[in-house]
Formats: C-alpha cells, structure tokens, sequence
C-alpha cells in the first residue's frame, strides 16, 4: 500500500491498516518477533482459513513479510516490514 493511498487523518490510517481484531492479534504477535504459521494459530485461536485471509491481506497492505523455504514439507515463516513496525506505538497505546 502507497502512503498516497492511505488517509490523511492518522486515526483513519490505523484503522485502515489494522482492519479487524485478527489483524491486531498478528501484529501483536509478530511484532515480538518471526513465527511460522502453526505457531500464529495456536497463539491467535482462530481457523487456519480466518489466518490465512488475515495474513493475505497484511502482506498485501505491506505490514507483513511472509518468507517460504524450499523443504518438504514446506516451511512459511511470517514477519513484520518496516512500514507494520510502526505500528508498535499504537498496539503499546491500546494495551496501557
């Protein structure tokens, strides 16, 4: 997502990049550092196609980085870029 894309008021961007309470539980977690997919469901609680559409949806925003490995049986681990680290102020805001 471009920053020309986002909104001017910067309690609409957070809303537009965070989206849903799934999102903000993903970002919690990643922003702690790299996790695997079976890591972020059992941490989150949600279904494996809530996550997945979650993630899809983060990475297509520019929040999240989501790395493949070729192994069998194929590894995906998920992070967070630099544009989704800055959301760290807000989510520490929100839990004070």
């Amino acid at each position: 997502m471009k920053k020309s894309d986002l909104p001017e008021c910067p309690v609409a961007t957070v809303l537009t990049l965070i989206g849903n309470k799934w999102n903000v539980l993903i970002i919690r977690d990643l922003l702690v550092g790299v996790k695997r997919f079976g890591e972020l469901q059992r941490s989150i609680g949600c279904s494996q196609k809530v996550l997945t559409d979650n993630l899809r949806e983060l990475e297509n925003k520019g929040l999240v980085s989501r790395k493949v490995y070729p192994e069998v049986p194929p590894r995906v681990e998920y992070s967070m870029t630099k544009l989704g680290a800055t959301l760290s102020p807000v989510l520490n805001a929100m839990a004070a």
